[in-house]
Protein backbone atom coordinates (compact mmCIF):
# COMPACT_ATOMS: atom_id res chain seq x y z
CA UNK A 1 0.00 0.00 0.00
CA UNK A 2 1.10 3.51 -1.09
CA UNK A 3 -0.01 6.49 1.11
CA UNK A 4 1.07 10.27 -0.42
CA UNK A 5 0.00 13.29 1.46
CA UNK A 6 -3.51 15.24 -0.16
CA UNK A 7 -2.85 17.77 -2.49
CA UNK A 8 0.67 17.12 -3.10
CA UNK A 9 1.87 19.46 -5.98
CA UNK A 10 3.19 18.43 -9.36
CA UNK A 11 6.97 17.11 -9.48
CA UNK A 12 6.78 17.36 -5.39
CA UNK A 13 9.48 14.76 -4.04
CA UNK A 14 9.28 13.33 -0.76
CA UNK A 15 11.03 11.42 1.70
CA UNK A 16 9.45 7.52 2.56
CA UNK A 17 8.78 5.92 5.41
CA UNK A 18 8.81 1.96 4.76
CA UNK A 19 7.06 -0.69 6.77
CA UNK A 20 6.93 -4.44 5.70
CA UNK A 21 4.88 -6.80 7.85
CA UNK A 22 3.87 -10.05 8.17
CA UNK A 23 0.71 -9.41 10.09
CA UNK A 24 -1.43 -8.25 7.20
CA UNK A 25 -0.90 -4.62 5.70
CA UNK A 26 -4.28 -3.66 6.58
CA UNK A 27 -7.93 -5.21 6.88
CA UNK A 28 -10.55 -5.36 3.92
CA UNK A 29 -12.02 -1.46 4.56
CA UNK A 30 -9.54 -1.06 6.51
CA UNK A 31 -8.85 2.84 6.95
CA UNK A 32 -5.60 5.01 7.03
CA UNK A 33 -4.29 3.94 10.67
CA UNK A 34 -2.88 7.14 13.11
CA UNK A 35 0.70 5.67 12.43
CA UNK A 36 -0.19 6.29 8.68
CA UNK A 37 -1.67 10.05 8.96
CA UNK A 38 1.11 11.06 11.42
CA UNK A 39 3.86 10.44 9.05
CA UNK A 40 1.63 12.29 5.79
CA UNK A 41 1.33 15.01 8.29
CA UNK A 42 5.32 15.18 8.92
CA UNK A 43 5.45 15.53 4.99
CA UNK A 44 6.28 12.13 4.47
CA UNK A 45 5.06 9.15 1.79
CA UNK A 46 4.32 6.11 3.51
CA UNK A 47 4.86 2.15 2.43
CA UNK A 48 3.46 -0.09 4.00
CA UNK A 49 4.34 -4.06 2.75
CA UNK A 50 3.01 -7.44 2.82
CA UNK A 51 6.22 -10.02 2.85
CA UNK A 52 6.62 -12.97 0.66
CA UNK A 53 4.08 -15.15 1.95
CA UNK A 54 1.89 -13.09 3.92
CA UNK A 55 -1.10 -11.54 4.10
CA UNK A 56 -1.62 -10.58 0.01
CA UNK A 57 1.65 -11.75 -1.34
CA UNK A 58 2.54 -14.37 -3.12
CA UNK A 59 4.95 -16.93 -2.42
CA UNK A 60 5.89 -18.87 0.56
CA UNK A 61 6.64 -17.89 3.95
CA UNK A 62 9.19 -20.16 5.97
CA UNK A 63 10.51 -18.90 8.52
CA UNK A 64 10.99 -15.18 9.74
CA UNK A 65 13.45 -12.82 7.98
CA UNK A 66 14.78 -15.46 5.69
CA UNK A 67 17.34 -14.14 2.86
CA UNK A 68 14.75 -14.21 0.36
CA UNK A 69 12.44 -11.54 2.49
CA UNK A 70 15.89 -9.41 2.70
CA UNK A 71 16.20 -9.47 -0.87
CA UNK A 72 12.56 -8.78 -1.52
CA UNK A 73 12.96 -6.00 0.99
CA UNK A 74 15.78 -4.12 -1.37
CA UNK A 75 13.70 -4.69 -3.94
CA UNK A 76 10.84 -2.50 -2.34
CA UNK A 77 13.39 0.19 -2.00
CA UNK A 78 14.81 0.04 -5.26
CA UNK A 79 11.16 0.56 -6.22
CA UNK A 80 10.46 3.37 -4.25
CA UNK A 81 13.61 5.42 -4.86
CA UNK A 82 12.73 4.86 -9.19
CA UNK A 83 8.97 6.73 -8.00
CA UNK A 84 8.28 10.24 -9.52
CA UNK A 85 7.04 11.64 -5.87
CA UNK A 86 10.24 10.18 -4.23
CA UNK A 87 13.55 12.28 -3.31
CA UNK A 88 15.26 9.09 -3.35
CA UNK A 89 15.63 8.48 0.03
CA UNK A 90 14.03 6.11 2.14
CA UNK A 91 13.84 5.12 5.96
CA UNK A 92 12.09 2.00 7.52
CA UNK A 93 10.68 1.56 11.28
CA UNK A 94 8.62 -0.77 12.61
CA UNK A 95 8.04 -2.48 15.66
CA UNK A 96 8.69 -6.49 16.78
CA UNK A 97 8.61 -8.39 13.62
CA UNK A 98 8.37 -5.02 11.70
CA UNK A 99 11.36 -3.91 13.88
CA UNK A 100 14.09 -6.97 12.61
CA UNK A 101 12.58 -5.64 8.99
CA UNK A 102 13.56 -2.40 9.45
CA UNK A 103 17.23 -3.06 10.45
CA UNK A 104 17.38 -5.39 7.60
CA UNK A 105 16.35 -2.72 5.10
CA UNK A 106 19.95 -1.78 5.93
CA UNK A 107 21.18 -5.17 4.24
CA UNK A 108 19.73 -4.36 1.16
CA UNK A 109 22.86 -2.11 -0.03
CA UNK A 110 20.46 0.42 -1.86
CA UNK A 111 22.15 3.77 -1.48
CA UNK A 112 18.62 5.16 -0.78
CA UNK A 113 18.37 4.00 2.74
CA UNK A 114 19.18 6.88 5.32
CA UNK A 115 18.52 5.95 8.57
CA UNK A 116 16.46 3.05 10.43
CA UNK A 117 14.27 2.57 13.68
CA UNK A 118 14.29 -0.95 14.99
CA UNK A 119 12.02 -1.19 17.75
CA UNK A 120 11.83 -3.52 20.26
CA UNK A 121 13.17 -6.03 17.67
CA UNK A 122 15.05 -10.03 17.98
CA UNK A 123 18.52 -9.61 17.09
CA UNK A 124 19.01 -13.27 17.87
CA UNK A 125 16.01 -14.72 17.74
CA UNK A 126 17.57 -17.93 19.46
CA UNK A 127 18.73 -16.34 22.66
CA UNK A 128 16.68 -14.13 23.26
CA UNK A 129 13.27 -14.88 22.60
CA UNK A 130 11.86 -18.20 21.37
CA UNK A 131 14.78 -20.78 22.93
CA UNK A 132 16.07 -18.00 26.06
CA UNK A 133 19.38 -20.25 27.57
CA UNK A 134 18.34 -23.06 25.18
CA UNK A 135 14.64 -23.32 27.59
CA UNK A 136 11.93 -23.85 24.85
CA UNK A 137 9.64 -20.69 25.31
CA UNK A 138 6.51 -23.28 24.78
CA UNK A 139 3.74 -20.34 25.21
CA UNK A 140 5.28 -18.21 22.78
CA UNK A 141 6.02 -21.03 19.88
CA UNK A 142 2.72 -22.19 20.11
CA UNK A 143 0.47 -18.84 20.72
CA UNK A 144 2.32 -16.74 17.88
CA UNK A 145 2.41 -19.85 15.63
CA UNK A 146 -1.34 -20.61 15.48
CA UNK A 147 -2.06 -16.87 15.41
CA UNK A 148 -0.30 -16.20 12.37
CA UNK A 149 -0.81 -19.12 10.61
CA UNK A 150 -4.50 -18.06 10.85
CA UNK A 151 -3.23 -15.39 9.38
CA UNK A 152 -2.09 -16.77 6.47
CA UNK A 153 -4.35 -18.87 5.37
CA UNK A 154 -6.68 -15.98 5.98
CA UNK A 155 -9.31 -16.94 8.50
CA UNK A 156 -8.79 -14.85 11.44
CA UNK A 157 -12.19 -15.16 13.48
CA UNK A 158 -12.39 -11.34 14.58
CA UNK A 159 -11.13 -10.19 11.09
CA UNK A 160 -14.52 -11.47 8.95
CA UNK A 161 -13.42 -9.47 5.87
CA UNK A 162 -9.89 -10.94 5.79
CA UNK A 163 -6.82 -9.31 4.48
CA UNK A 164 -7.17 -6.01 2.33
CA UNK A 165 -7.34 -7.36 -1.68
CA UNK A 166 -4.96 -5.09 -3.97
CA UNK A 167 -5.86 -3.01 -6.30
CA UNK A 168 -7.55 -4.31 -9.16
CA UNK A 169 -8.56 -7.74 -7.52
CA UNK A 170 -12.13 -7.29 -8.17
CA UNK A 171 -13.27 -10.17 -7.41
CA UNK A 172 -10.60 -11.56 -5.48
CA UNK A 173 -8.73 -14.51 -7.93
CA UNK A 174 -5.28 -12.70 -6.95
CA UNK A 175 -6.41 -12.68 -3.12
CA UNK A 176 -7.06 -16.22 -3.86
CA UNK A 177 -3.91 -17.37 -5.27
CA UNK A 178 -1.35 -15.83 -2.91
CA UNK A 179 -3.61 -17.69 0.13
CA UNK A 180 -2.97 -20.94 -2.43
CA UNK A 181 0.72 -20.28 -2.40
CA UNK A 182 0.47 -19.65 1.43
CA UNK A 183 -1.01 -23.24 2.22
CA UNK A 184 2.78 -24.34 2.35
CA UNK A 185 3.48 -22.22 4.94
CA UNK A 186 4.85 -24.27 8.07
CA UNK A 187 2.40 -24.45 11.28
CA UNK A 188 5.07 -22.94 13.84
CA UNK A 189 2.95 -24.40 16.70
CA UNK A 190 3.19 -27.81 15.10
CA UNK A 191 6.50 -27.56 14.11
CA UNK A 192 8.57 -25.59 16.74
CA UNK A 193 7.69 -28.43 19.31
CA UNK A 194 9.74 -29.42 22.67
CA UNK A 195 11.92 -32.15 19.82
CA UNK A 196 13.08 -28.37 18.58
CA UNK A 197 16.64 -28.42 20.61
CA UNK A 198 19.41 -26.72 18.97
CA UNK A 199 20.55 -23.91 17.26
CA UNK A 200 21.28 -26.24 14.45
CA UNK A 201 18.55 -28.18 13.53
CA UNK A 202 16.87 -28.29 10.82
CA UNK A 203 13.18 -27.48 11.12
CA UNK A 204 10.30 -29.52 9.58
CA UNK A 205 9.15 -26.49 7.20
CA UNK A 206 11.72 -24.32 7.06
CA UNK A 207 12.69 -25.38 3.81
CA UNK A 208 16.13 -26.63 4.84
CA UNK A 209 16.80 -24.06 7.20
CA UNK A 210 17.94 -24.48 10.38
CA UNK A 211 16.85 -23.13 14.07
CA UNK A 212 19.05 -20.32 13.97
CA UNK A 213 18.75 -19.05 10.27
CA UNK A 214 16.39 -15.96 11.39
CA UNK A 215 19.25 -14.53 13.29
CA UNK A 216 19.07 -10.81 12.76
CA UNK A 217 23.09 -10.85 13.48
CA UNK A 218 23.56 -12.94 10.68
CA UNK A 219 23.28 -9.81 8.37
CA UNK A 220 26.35 -8.15 10.54
CA UNK A 221 28.42 -7.37 7.13
CA UNK A 222 25.88 -5.70 4.74
CA UNK A 223 24.00 -4.07 7.65
CA UNK A 224 27.67 -2.30 8.45
CA UNK A 225 29.03 -1.68 4.75
CA UNK A 226 25.85 0.49 4.70
CA UNK A 227 27.07 2.43 7.36
CA UNK A 228 23.02 3.15 7.92
CA UNK A 229 22.46 5.10 10.78
CA UNK A 230 20.62 3.20 13.58
CA UNK A 231 17.85 4.27 16.72
CA UNK A 232 16.95 1.43 18.24
CA UNK A 233 14.41 0.84 21.06
CA UNK A 234 14.45 -2.05 23.60
CA UNK A 235 12.98 -2.75 27.14
CA UNK A 236 14.64 -3.94 30.69
CA UNK A 237 11.24 -6.09 30.66
CA UNK A 238 10.47 -7.10 27.09
CA UNK A 239 11.63 -10.88 26.90
CA UNK A 240 14.90 -10.38 25.24
CA UNK A 241 15.18 -7.13 23.41
CA UNK A 242 17.59 -5.10 25.50
CA UNK A 243 20.11 -8.21 25.50
CA UNK A 244 20.01 -8.48 21.48
CA UNK A 245 20.39 -3.99 21.47
CA UNK A 246 23.37 -4.03 23.61
CA UNK A 247 24.86 -6.71 21.66
CA UNK A 248 23.99 -4.60 18.33
CA UNK A 249 25.30 -1.70 20.50
CA UNK A 250 28.64 -3.78 21.39
CA UNK A 251 29.25 -5.39 17.70
CA UNK A 252 28.70 -2.92 15.05
CA UNK A 253 30.19 -0.16 14.16
CA UNK A 254 27.04 1.94 12.80
CA UNK A 255 25.92 5.05 14.25
CA UNK A 256 23.53 4.22 17.13
CA UNK A 257 21.38 5.58 19.67
CA UNK A 258 19.93 2.84 21.65
CA UNK A 259 16.83 4.00 24.54
CA UNK A 260 16.20 1.30 26.68
CA UNK A 261 13.15 1.65 28.92
CA UNK A 262 10.58 0.42 31.30
CA UNK A 263 8.28 -0.68 29.11
CA UNK A 264 5.95 -3.20 27.46
CA UNK A 265 6.84 -4.73 24.14
CA UNK A 266 6.29 -1.53 21.97
CA UNK A 267 6.94 0.84 24.46
CA UNK A 268 2.74 1.25 25.13
CA UNK A 269 3.31 0.39 28.80
CA UNK A 270 5.46 1.56 31.61
CA UNK A 271 6.47 -1.91 32.97
CA UNK A 272 8.43 -1.30 35.97
CA UNK A 273 7.75 -3.58 38.89
CA UNK A 274 8.16 -0.46 41.07
CA UNK A 275 5.47 1.22 40.33
CA UNK A 276 1.78 -0.24 39.97
CA UNK A 277 0.21 -1.84 37.15
CA UNK A 278 -1.14 0.75 34.43
CA UNK A 279 1.42 3.57 35.03
CA UNK A 280 1.53 5.81 32.53
CA UNK A 281 4.33 5.18 30.10
CA UNK A 282 7.18 8.04 29.82
CA UNK A 283 7.36 9.08 27.18
CA UNK A 284 4.72 8.65 26.13
CA UNK A 285 3.54 6.89 22.79
CA UNK A 286 3.08 9.98 20.83
CA UNK A 287 6.44 11.31 21.87
CA UNK A 288 8.34 8.36 21.05
CA UNK A 289 7.12 8.89 17.66
CA UNK A 290 8.22 12.16 17.59
CA UNK A 291 11.08 10.88 18.48
CA UNK A 292 11.56 8.77 15.60
CA UNK A 293 10.25 11.20 13.09
CA UNK A 294 13.16 13.71 14.45
CA UNK A 295 15.65 10.98 13.58
CA UNK A 296 14.61 10.85 10.39
CA UNK A 297 14.42 14.58 9.87
CA UNK A 298 17.86 14.46 10.51
CA UNK A 299 18.58 12.03 7.05
CA UNK A 300 15.68 11.55 4.77
CA UNK A 301 15.52 15.61 4.10
CA UNK A 302 16.94 17.45 0.85
CA UNK A 303 19.28 18.95 3.38
CA UNK A 304 19.86 15.98 5.97
CA UNK A 305 22.36 16.98 8.82
CA UNK A 306 23.07 13.51 10.32
CA UNK A 307 23.82 13.22 13.97
CA UNK A 308 27.07 10.85 14.09
CA UNK A 309 26.57 9.61 17.71
CA UNK A 310 26.65 6.31 19.31
CA UNK A 311 25.19 6.39 22.88
CA UNK A 312 22.65 4.44 24.93
CA UNK A 313 20.23 6.23 27.11
CA UNK A 314 18.85 4.18 29.69
CA UNK A 315 16.73 4.38 32.52
CA UNK A 316 17.35 2.92 35.76
CA UNK A 317 14.42 1.32 37.54
CA UNK A 318 13.84 1.91 41.33
CA UNK A 319 15.69 5.50 40.61
CA UNK A 320 13.46 6.70 38.20
CA UNK A 321 16.56 8.33 36.26
CA UNK A 322 16.67 8.27 32.84
CA UNK A 323 21.22 8.49 32.09
CA UNK A 324 23.21 8.31 29.40
CA UNK A 325 26.31 6.48 28.35
CA UNK A 326 28.61 6.39 25.60
CA UNK A 327 29.85 3.08 26.36
CA UNK A 328 28.83 -0.19 27.29
CA UNK A 329 29.58 -1.56 30.11
CA UNK A 330 28.88 2.37 31.59
CA UNK A 331 32.19 3.38 32.76
CA UNK A 332 33.69 2.61 36.00
CA UNK A 333 31.55 -0.74 36.65
CA UNK A 334 32.97 -3.60 38.87
CA UNK A 335 31.45 -6.79 39.07
CA UNK A 336 30.44 -7.72 43.27
CA UNK A 337 30.31 -11.31 44.11
CA UNK A 338 27.74 -12.58 46.07
CA UNK A 339 27.86 -16.43 47.19
CA UNK A 340 25.41 -18.44 48.34
CA UNK A 341 25.56 -19.05 52.14
CA UNK A 342 23.99 -21.44 54.97
CA UNK A 343 20.76 -20.49 56.57
CA UNK A 344 19.72 -19.32 52.48
CA UNK A 345 21.99 -16.03 53.24
CA UNK A 346 23.63 -14.21 50.49
CA UNK A 347 27.09 -13.04 51.55
CA UNK A 348 30.45 -11.18 49.99
CA UNK A 349 32.69 -13.71 51.83
CA UNK A 350 33.28 -17.14 50.64
CA UNK A 351 32.08 -19.61 53.13
CA UNK A 352 34.76 -22.03 54.02
CA UNK A 353 33.05 -24.70 54.99
CA UNK A 354 31.32 -27.10 51.85
CA UNK A 355 27.88 -27.36 52.33
CA UNK A 356 24.70 -28.09 50.15
CA UNK A 357 20.76 -27.39 49.59
CA UNK A 358 18.87 -29.70 48.25
CA UNK A 359 15.60 -28.83 46.94
CA UNK A 360 12.47 -30.78 45.21
CA UNK A 361 11.80 -28.84 41.85
CA UNK A 362 8.30 -27.21 42.24
CA UNK A 363 6.76 -27.77 38.89
CA UNK A 364 3.75 -25.15 39.35
CA UNK A 365 6.09 -22.15 40.40
CA UNK A 366 5.09 -19.74 37.68
CA UNK A 367 5.83 -16.02 36.91
CA UNK A 368 1.99 -15.53 35.62
CA UNK A 369 0.36 -14.50 32.33
CA UNK A 370 1.61 -10.50 32.24
CA UNK A 371 5.61 -11.33 32.43
CA UNK A 372 8.41 -10.08 30.01
CA UNK A 373 7.49 -13.14 27.60
CA UNK A 374 4.02 -12.94 27.10
CA UNK A 375 3.85 -8.92 26.61
CA UNK A 376 5.40 -9.94 23.02
CA UNK A 377 1.76 -11.22 21.77
CA UNK A 378 0.38 -7.68 21.54
CA UNK A 379 2.51 -5.98 23.59
CA UNK A 380 0.27 -6.36 26.74
CA UNK A 381 1.55 -4.88 29.99
CA UNK A 382 4.22 -6.68 32.20
CA UNK A 383 3.32 -7.56 35.79
CA UNK A 384 5.24 -9.35 38.44
CA UNK A 385 3.15 -9.75 41.43
CA UNK A 386 5.05 -9.15 44.39
CA UNK A 387 7.51 -12.40 44.52
CA UNK A 388 7.15 -13.75 48.43
CA UNK A 389 4.37 -16.57 48.04
CA UNK A 390 6.70 -17.08 45.00
CA UNK A 391 9.85 -17.51 46.63
CA UNK A 392 8.88 -20.33 48.91
CA UNK A 393 8.48 -22.15 46.04
CA UNK A 394 11.65 -21.88 44.87
CA UNK A 395 15.56 -22.21 46.65
CA UNK A 396 16.02 -18.32 47.76
CA UNK A 397 18.90 -16.62 49.11
CA UNK A 398 18.63 -13.37 50.37
CA UNK A 399 21.38 -10.75 52.03
CA UNK A 400 21.95 -8.79 54.58
CA UNK A 401 20.30 -5.26 54.64
CA UNK A 402 22.70 -2.96 52.40
CA UNK A 403 24.89 -0.43 53.92
CA UNK A 404 24.40 1.92 50.63
CA UNK A 405 22.82 2.67 47.71
CA UNK A 406 24.01 0.30 44.71
CA UNK A 407 22.84 0.12 41.37
CA UNK A 408 23.22 -2.74 39.10
CA UNK A 409 23.23 -2.02 35.87
CA UNK A 410 24.30 -4.55 32.96
CA UNK A 411 24.32 -8.18 33.07
CA UNK A 412 24.56 -10.16 35.93
CA UNK A 413 26.44 -14.00 35.62
CA UNK A 414 25.12 -16.55 37.69
CA UNK A 415 27.26 -19.85 38.29
CA UNK A 416 25.69 -22.56 40.09
CA UNK A 417 26.78 -26.18 41.20
CA UNK A 418 24.72 -28.25 41.21
CA UNK A 419 23.33 -32.20 41.17
CA UNK A 420 20.03 -33.61 39.64
CA UNK A 421 18.49 -36.82 39.67
CA UNK A 422 17.34 -36.40 36.37
CA UNK A 423 19.67 -36.32 33.18
CA UNK A 424 18.52 -32.18 31.61
CA UNK A 425 16.39 -29.44 33.28
CA UNK A 426 16.14 -26.40 33.08
CA UNK A 427 17.46 -23.80 36.09
CA UNK A 428 15.95 -20.52 36.37
CA UNK A 429 17.63 -17.81 38.88
CA UNK A 430 15.47 -14.56 39.49
CA UNK A 431 16.94 -11.33 40.73
CA UNK A 432 14.87 -9.69 43.34
CA UNK A 433 14.72 -6.47 45.91
CA UNK A 434 13.59 -6.66 48.54
CA UNK A 435 12.48 -3.66 50.84
CA UNK A 436 12.29 -3.26 54.75
CA UNK A 437 9.44 -4.64 54.38
CA UNK A 438 10.06 -7.95 53.22
CA UNK A 439 8.17 -7.74 49.85
CA UNK A 440 9.98 -8.65 47.55
CA UNK A 441 10.27 -6.96 43.81
CA UNK A 442 11.06 -8.65 40.83
CA UNK A 443 13.97 -7.06 38.75
CA UNK A 444 15.17 -9.69 36.23
CA UNK A 445 15.95 -13.36 35.82
CA UNK A 446 18.35 -15.38 33.87
CA UNK A 447 17.51 -19.13 32.66
CA UNK A 448 19.91 -22.18 31.56
CA UNK A 449 18.89 -25.91 30.05
CA UNK A 450 21.29 -28.13 31.48
CA UNK A 451 21.81 -29.84 28.38
CA UNK A 452 23.39 -26.61 27.18
CA UNK A 453 25.94 -25.93 29.65
CA UNK A 454 28.94 -26.18 28.03
CA UNK A 455 30.87 -22.96 27.80
CA UNK A 456 31.81 -22.73 24.16
CA UNK A 457 35.67 -22.17 23.55
CA UNK A 458 34.91 -22.03 19.17
CA UNK A 459 34.14 -18.53 17.76
CA UNK A 460 31.51 -17.05 19.02
CA UNK A 461 29.17 -15.20 15.83
CA UNK A 462 29.12 -12.09 18.07
CA UNK A 463 31.09 -10.76 21.20
CA UNK A 464 29.36 -10.90 24.47
CA UNK A 465 30.07 -9.85 27.96
CA UNK A 466 28.61 -13.11 29.07
CA UNK A 467 29.85 -16.63 28.94
CA UNK A 468 29.44 -18.04 25.19
CA UNK A 469 27.06 -20.95 25.27
CA UNK A 470 26.79 -22.42 21.36
CA UNK A 471 23.70 -24.56 21.49
CA UNK A 472 24.55 -26.81 19.49
CA UNK A 473 24.44 -30.45 18.98
CA UNK A 474 27.60 -30.68 19.55
CA UNK A 475 27.92 -29.74 22.72
CA UNK A 476 25.01 -30.87 24.20
CA UNK A 477 25.69 -32.06 27.67
CA UNK A 478 22.47 -34.73 29.09
CA UNK A 479 23.63 -34.43 33.42
CA UNK A 480 24.71 -37.60 35.13
CA UNK A 481 22.28 -37.83 37.87
CA UNK A 482 24.00 -37.46 41.22
CA UNK A 483 26.97 -35.95 39.26
CA UNK A 484 28.25 -32.47 40.41
CA UNK A 485 27.90 -30.44 37.28
CA UNK A 486 28.45 -26.36 36.68
CA UNK A 487 26.16 -24.07 35.11
CA UNK A 488 27.39 -20.60 34.09
CA UNK A 489 24.81 -18.21 32.44
CA UNK A 490 23.79 -14.49 32.34
CA UNK A 491 20.73 -12.74 33.58
CA UNK A 492 18.82 -10.97 31.37
CA UNK A 493 20.45 -6.97 31.51
CA UNK A 494 18.85 -4.57 33.63
CA UNK A 495 19.52 -1.25 35.30
CA UNK A 496 18.08 -0.89 38.96
CA UNK A 497 18.67 0.61 41.91
CA UNK A 498 18.61 -0.97 45.42
CA UNK A 499 18.24 1.43 47.91
CA UNK A 500 20.11 1.52 51.04
CA UNK A 501 18.40 -0.88 53.87
CA UNK A 502 16.92 -3.46 50.90
CA UNK A 503 18.18 -6.56 50.69
CA UNK A 504 19.46 -8.80 47.57
CA UNK A 505 17.89 -11.87 46.47
CA UNK A 506 18.24 -14.68 44.36
CA UNK A 507 15.63 -17.40 43.73
CA UNK A 508 16.49 -20.64 42.17
CA UNK A 509 13.87 -22.79 40.61
CA UNK A 510 13.40 -25.86 37.82
CA UNK A 511 9.91 -24.58 36.32
CA UNK A 512 8.25 -21.48 34.99
CA UNK A 513 4.76 -23.47 34.32
CA UNK A 514 2.72 -21.13 32.16
CA UNK A 515 5.68 -20.12 29.53
CA UNK A 516 8.24 -22.34 29.25
CA UNK A 517 8.47 -26.63 28.90
CA UNK A 518 8.60 -28.72 31.57
CA UNK A 519 11.45 -30.42 31.79
CA UNK A 520 11.61 -33.41 32.10
CA UNK A 521 7.87 -34.12 31.02
CA UNK A 522 6.66 -36.29 33.72
CA UNK A 523 8.18 -36.84 37.52
CA UNK A 524 9.71 -35.80 40.18
CA UNK A 525 13.11 -34.03 40.12
CA UNK A 526 15.08 -32.53 43.44
CA UNK A 527 18.91 -30.74 42.67
CA UNK A 528 21.37 -29.63 44.97
CA UNK A 529 23.31 -26.83 45.03
CA UNK A 530 26.33 -26.54 46.92
CA UNK A 531 27.51 -23.50 48.83
CA UNK A 532 30.97 -23.05 49.99
CA UNK A 533 34.17 -24.67 49.48
CA UNK A 534 36.24 -24.96 46.18
CA UNK A 535 33.03 -25.49 43.87
CA UNK A 536 30.76 -22.28 45.59
CA UNK A 537 27.98 -21.37 44.09
CA UNK A 538 27.51 -17.45 43.55
CA UNK A 539 26.22 -14.57 41.14
CA UNK A 540 28.70 -11.82 39.95
CA UNK A 541 26.23 -8.27 39.68
CA UNK A 542 27.45 -5.22 37.69
CA UNK A 543 28.16 -2.23 40.00
CA UNK A 544 28.45 1.18 38.44
CA UNK A 545 29.74 3.91 40.96
CA UNK A 546 27.71 6.44 42.71
CA UNK A 547 28.46 10.14 41.98
CA UNK A 548 28.22 12.32 44.68
CA UNK A 549 25.17 13.41 45.49
CA UNK A 550 23.10 10.01 44.34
Amino acid sequence: DLFLPKGLAPGAKLPTTLVSTRYWRAGEGQAPTGEQRFWLARGYAFVYADVRGTGASYGQWYYPWSATEVKDIGRLVRWIAEQPWSNGRVGSIGTSYTGNTAQLVAASGHRAVKAVVPRFMDFDAYADLTYPGGVYNEMLLRDWGKMVYAMDMNKVPDAPGGVRKVDGDGDGALLAGAVADHQKNPPLHETMTASVVYRDDVVKGFGGATNDMSGTYRYRTQIERSRVPIFGWASWLDAGTSQGALNRFINWSNPQILVIGPWSHGGGNHASPYFPANHPTDPSSAIQAQQAACFFDQYLGDQPRGMGEKAIIYYTLGENVWKKTSSWPVAGTTMRRFYLGENQTLTGERPRALGRDSHQIDFEATTGQQNRWYTQLGGGDVVYPERTAQDARLLSYTSEPLANDLEVTGQGIVTLEVTSTARDGNFFVYLEDVSPDGKSTYVTEGMLRALHRKISTEPAPYRTLYPYHSFKKRDGRPLVPGQLSTLTFQLLPTSALFRAGHRIRIAIGGADKDTFQRLPATGEVTIAVNRGGVRASLIDLPVVPRSPGR
